[in-house]
Protein backbone atom coordinates (compact mmCIF):
# COMPACT_ATOMS: atom_id res chain seq x y z
CA UNK A 1 0.00 0.00 0.00
CA UNK A 2 1.02 3.64 -0.43
CA UNK A 3 1.46 4.20 3.29
CA UNK A 4 4.18 1.56 3.33
CA UNK A 5 6.42 3.58 0.99
CA UNK A 6 9.57 4.57 2.86
CA UNK A 7 10.76 7.13 0.31
CA UNK A 8 11.13 10.42 2.18
CA UNK A 9 10.67 8.85 5.60
CA UNK A 10 13.17 8.92 8.43
CA UNK A 11 14.12 5.49 9.75
CA UNK A 12 15.04 5.87 13.45
CA UNK A 13 18.06 3.85 14.57
CA UNK A 14 21.29 4.27 16.50
CA UNK A 15 23.82 3.61 13.76
CA UNK A 16 27.08 5.06 12.47
CA UNK A 17 25.37 6.70 9.49
CA UNK A 18 22.58 8.13 11.62
CA UNK A 19 25.17 9.82 13.83
CA UNK A 20 27.30 11.09 10.93
CA UNK A 21 27.22 14.82 10.21
CA UNK A 22 24.46 15.46 7.61
CA UNK A 23 26.76 17.83 5.71
CA UNK A 24 29.19 14.97 5.12
CA UNK A 25 26.36 12.70 3.98
CA UNK A 26 25.08 15.37 1.59
CA UNK A 27 28.53 15.77 0.03
CA UNK A 28 28.90 11.99 -0.19
CA UNK A 29 25.54 11.80 -1.93
CA UNK A 30 26.75 14.23 -4.59
CA UNK A 31 29.98 12.21 -4.98
CA UNK A 32 28.07 8.96 -5.45
CA UNK A 33 25.63 10.67 -7.79
CA UNK A 34 28.58 11.43 -10.07
CA UNK A 35 29.93 7.88 -9.69
CA UNK A 36 26.55 6.30 -10.49
CA UNK A 37 26.23 8.21 -13.77
CA UNK A 38 29.87 7.68 -14.79
CA UNK A 39 30.24 3.93 -14.44
CA UNK A 40 29.42 1.64 -17.37
CA UNK A 41 31.27 -1.65 -16.77
CA UNK A 42 29.61 -4.61 -14.94
CA UNK A 43 32.61 -5.02 -12.61
CA UNK A 44 32.49 -1.42 -11.40
CA UNK A 45 28.69 -1.67 -11.04
CA UNK A 46 29.17 -4.73 -8.83
CA UNK A 47 31.78 -2.95 -6.69
CA UNK A 48 29.49 0.06 -6.29
CA UNK A 49 26.68 -2.28 -5.24
CA UNK A 50 28.93 -3.73 -2.51
CA UNK A 51 29.74 -0.20 -1.28
CA UNK A 52 26.04 0.67 -1.17
CA UNK A 53 25.29 -2.47 0.82
CA UNK A 54 28.13 -1.53 3.19
CA UNK A 55 26.38 1.79 3.74
CA UNK A 56 23.13 -0.11 4.28
CA UNK A 57 24.82 -2.20 6.97
CA UNK A 58 26.36 0.86 8.62
CA UNK A 59 22.93 2.50 8.69
CA UNK A 60 21.27 -0.58 10.29
CA UNK A 61 18.48 -0.39 7.73
CA UNK A 62 16.39 -3.54 7.43
CA UNK A 63 15.94 -5.23 4.02
CA UNK A 64 12.15 -4.71 4.25
CA UNK A 65 12.62 -0.94 4.50
CA UNK A 66 15.02 -1.00 1.54
CA UNK A 67 12.56 -3.05 -0.49
CA UNK A 68 9.69 -0.65 0.29
CA UNK A 69 11.93 2.13 -1.01
CA UNK A 70 12.87 0.37 -4.25
CA UNK A 71 9.55 -1.33 -5.04
CA UNK A 72 7.62 1.78 -6.21
CA UNK A 73 10.49 2.60 -8.60
CA UNK A 74 10.55 -0.82 -10.32
CA UNK A 75 7.85 0.09 -12.91
CA UNK A 76 9.79 3.26 -13.80
CA UNK A 77 13.05 1.29 -14.04
CA UNK A 78 11.31 -1.25 -16.29
CA UNK A 79 9.93 1.56 -18.46
CA UNK A 80 13.42 3.08 -18.83
CA UNK A 81 14.81 -0.37 -19.66
CA UNK A 82 12.25 -0.97 -22.41
CA UNK A 83 12.62 2.51 -23.89
CA UNK A 84 16.38 2.05 -24.21
CA UNK A 85 16.06 -1.50 -25.56
CA UNK A 86 13.73 -0.42 -28.38
CA UNK A 87 15.48 2.86 -29.28
CA UNK A 88 19.17 1.90 -29.26
CA UNK A 89 19.99 0.28 -32.61
CA UNK A 90 23.79 -0.02 -32.28
CA UNK A 91 25.60 -3.34 -31.91
CA UNK A 92 24.85 -6.89 -32.97
CA UNK A 93 21.19 -7.54 -33.78
CA UNK A 94 19.68 -10.18 -31.48
CA UNK A 95 16.07 -9.89 -32.56
CA UNK A 96 14.32 -8.07 -35.39
CA UNK A 97 10.64 -7.97 -36.29
CA UNK A 98 9.09 -5.20 -38.37
CA UNK A 99 10.02 -1.91 -36.62
CA UNK A 100 11.31 -3.67 -33.48
CA UNK A 101 15.06 -4.26 -33.34
CA UNK A 102 16.89 -5.45 -30.23
CA UNK A 103 20.68 -5.37 -30.11
CA UNK A 104 23.21 -6.65 -27.61
CA UNK A 105 24.57 -3.17 -27.02
CA UNK A 106 21.03 -1.86 -26.50
CA UNK A 107 20.30 -4.52 -23.88
CA UNK A 108 23.50 -3.68 -22.02
CA UNK A 109 22.84 0.07 -22.08
CA UNK A 110 19.22 -0.44 -21.02
CA UNK A 111 20.26 -2.59 -18.06
CA UNK A 112 22.83 0.02 -16.98
CA UNK A 113 20.24 2.83 -17.13
CA UNK A 114 17.76 0.83 -15.04
CA UNK A 115 20.43 -0.09 -12.49
CA UNK A 116 21.51 3.54 -12.27
CA UNK A 117 17.97 4.56 -11.33
CA UNK A 118 17.76 1.89 -8.63
CA UNK A 119 21.18 2.87 -7.25
CA UNK A 120 20.12 6.52 -7.26
CA UNK A 121 17.00 5.78 -5.20
CA UNK A 122 18.91 3.58 -2.75
CA UNK A 123 21.72 6.11 -2.28
CA UNK A 124 19.24 8.94 -1.78
CA UNK A 125 17.42 6.93 0.87
CA UNK A 126 20.50 5.63 2.72
CA UNK A 127 22.57 8.81 2.77
CA UNK A 128 19.75 11.33 3.08
CA UNK A 129 16.14 10.53 3.98
CA UNK A 130 16.34 7.27 5.96
CA UNK A 131 19.28 8.29 8.16
CA UNK A 132 18.74 12.05 8.41
CA UNK A 133 15.82 13.92 9.93
CA UNK A 134 14.28 16.73 7.85
CA UNK A 135 15.47 19.28 10.43
CA UNK A 136 19.09 18.11 10.20
CA UNK A 137 18.86 18.00 6.42
CA UNK A 138 17.64 21.59 6.40
CA UNK A 139 20.52 22.62 8.69
CA UNK A 140 23.04 20.80 6.48
CA UNK A 141 21.81 22.42 3.26
CA UNK A 142 21.74 25.82 4.90
CA UNK A 143 25.31 25.37 6.15
CA UNK A 144 26.66 24.07 2.83
CA UNK A 145 25.06 26.83 0.75
CA UNK A 146 25.56 29.63 3.27
CA UNK A 147 28.23 31.35 1.07
CA UNK A 148 25.45 32.08 -1.45
CA UNK A 149 23.80 34.39 1.09
CA UNK A 150 26.50 36.94 0.22
CA UNK A 151 24.78 37.45 -3.15
CA UNK A 152 21.35 37.68 -1.47
CA UNK A 153 20.25 34.09 -2.18
CA UNK A 154 17.61 33.07 0.45
CA UNK A 155 19.50 29.94 1.51
CA UNK A 156 17.59 29.35 4.74
CA UNK A 157 14.19 29.61 3.08
CA UNK A 158 15.21 27.29 0.24
CA UNK A 159 16.57 24.70 2.67
CA UNK A 160 13.40 24.92 4.74
CA UNK A 161 11.20 24.39 1.67
CA UNK A 162 13.21 21.33 0.63
CA UNK A 163 13.05 19.77 4.10
CA UNK A 164 9.28 20.39 4.27
CA UNK A 165 8.84 18.80 0.82
CA UNK A 166 10.76 15.69 1.93
CA UNK A 167 8.78 15.55 5.15
CA UNK A 168 5.44 15.64 3.33
CA UNK A 169 6.20 12.80 0.88
CA UNK A 170 5.06 10.02 3.29
CA UNK A 171 2.21 12.22 4.55
CA UNK A 172 0.82 12.69 1.05
CA UNK A 173 1.33 8.99 0.30
CA UNK A 174 -0.72 8.09 3.38
CA UNK A 175 -3.37 10.66 2.44
CA UNK A 176 -3.58 9.21 -1.10
CA UNK A 177 -4.01 5.71 0.28
CA UNK A 178 -6.78 6.89 2.61
CA UNK A 179 -8.63 8.70 -0.22
CA UNK A 180 -8.36 5.65 -2.51
CA UNK A 181 -9.80 3.37 0.19
CA UNK A 182 -12.65 5.83 0.80
CA UNK A 183 -13.44 6.01 -2.92
CA UNK A 184 -13.25 2.23 -3.33
CA UNK A 185 -15.76 1.84 -0.49
CA UNK A 186 -18.08 4.02 -2.59
CA UNK A 187 -17.66 1.78 -5.65
CA UNK A 188 -14.65 3.33 -7.39
CA UNK A 189 -12.58 0.89 -9.49
CA UNK A 190 -8.93 1.62 -10.32
CA UNK A 191 -7.86 -1.76 -11.71
CA UNK A 192 -10.33 -2.66 -14.46
CA UNK A 193 -11.75 -0.94 -17.53
CA UNK A 194 -10.09 0.98 -20.33
CA UNK A 195 -7.14 3.33 -19.92
CA UNK A 196 -9.44 6.38 -20.22
CA UNK A 197 -11.73 5.01 -17.50
CA UNK A 198 -8.74 4.46 -15.23
CA UNK A 199 -7.63 8.05 -15.77
CA UNK A 200 -11.13 9.26 -14.90
CA UNK A 201 -11.08 7.07 -11.82
CA UNK A 202 -7.81 8.56 -10.60
CA UNK A 203 -9.25 12.07 -11.00
CA UNK A 204 -11.46 11.20 -8.03
CA UNK A 205 -8.22 10.82 -6.05
CA UNK A 206 -6.25 13.79 -7.40
CA UNK A 207 -8.86 16.46 -6.70
CA UNK A 208 -9.36 15.59 -2.99
CA UNK A 209 -5.57 15.16 -2.67
CA UNK A 210 -4.94 18.67 -4.02
CA UNK A 211 -7.57 20.10 -1.67
CA UNK A 212 -6.03 18.25 1.28
CA UNK A 213 -2.52 19.39 0.30
CA UNK A 214 -3.55 23.06 0.15
CA UNK A 215 -5.30 22.72 3.49
CA UNK A 216 -2.21 21.21 5.10
CA UNK A 217 -0.02 23.93 3.57
CA UNK A 218 -2.33 26.61 4.98
CA UNK A 219 -2.30 24.97 8.43
CA UNK A 220 1.50 24.79 8.35
CA UNK A 221 1.76 28.46 7.36
CA UNK A 222 -0.57 29.48 10.22
CA UNK A 223 1.41 27.35 12.69
CA UNK A 224 4.74 28.87 11.59
CA UNK A 225 3.28 32.38 11.76
CA UNK A 226 1.86 31.70 15.25
CA UNK A 227 5.37 30.76 16.37
CA UNK A 228 6.74 34.03 14.98
CA UNK A 229 8.79 32.42 12.23
CA UNK A 230 10.47 35.18 10.22
CA UNK A 231 13.16 33.41 8.21
CA UNK A 232 16.76 32.58 9.03
CA UNK A 233 18.18 36.00 9.86
CA UNK A 234 19.19 36.20 13.52
CA UNK A 235 17.84 32.74 14.37
CA UNK A 236 19.83 30.46 16.66
CA UNK A 237 19.84 26.65 16.76
CA UNK A 238 19.19 24.36 19.70
CA UNK A 239 21.54 21.68 18.36
CA UNK A 240 24.10 23.28 16.02
CA UNK A 241 25.99 20.95 13.69
CA UNK A 242 29.50 20.02 14.83
CA UNK A 243 31.95 18.31 12.51
CA UNK A 244 33.87 15.52 14.28
CA UNK A 245 36.95 13.53 13.29
CA UNK A 246 34.92 10.39 12.61
CA UNK A 247 32.74 12.36 10.21
CA UNK A 248 35.78 13.57 8.28
CA UNK A 249 37.26 10.06 8.16
CA UNK A 250 33.92 8.64 6.98
CA UNK A 251 33.73 11.22 4.21
CA UNK A 252 37.31 10.57 3.10
CA UNK A 253 36.86 6.78 3.14
CA UNK A 254 33.68 6.71 1.04
CA UNK A 255 35.01 9.39 -1.33
CA UNK A 256 38.11 7.30 -1.96
CA UNK A 257 35.93 4.23 -2.55
CA UNK A 258 33.85 6.15 -5.10
CA UNK A 259 37.02 7.39 -6.81
CA UNK A 260 38.34 3.81 -6.88
CA UNK A 261 35.16 2.61 -8.60
CA UNK A 262 35.45 5.34 -11.25
CA UNK A 263 39.14 4.55 -11.86
CA UNK A 264 38.40 0.83 -12.22
CA UNK A 265 35.57 1.57 -14.62
CA UNK A 266 37.78 3.80 -16.80
CA UNK A 267 40.56 1.20 -16.79
CA UNK A 268 38.18 -1.55 -17.97
CA UNK A 269 36.84 0.36 -20.98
Amino acid sequence: MLNNISLGRYYPANSFLHNTDPRVKTILYMVYLVAIFMIKEPVSIGILALIIFLQLFMGKISPSVLWSTVKPMIPLALFIFLINVFTIKEGNVLFSWKIITITGYGLGRAAIMAVRLIFLIISTSILLTLTTTPLKMSDALESLFSPLSVIKVPVHEMAMMMSIALRFIPTLAAETDKIMKAQQSRGADYDTGSFINKIRGYLTVLIPLFVSSFRRADELAVAMDARCYRGGKGRTKLNPLKLKLKDVLCGIMFTLLAALVIIIDIALR
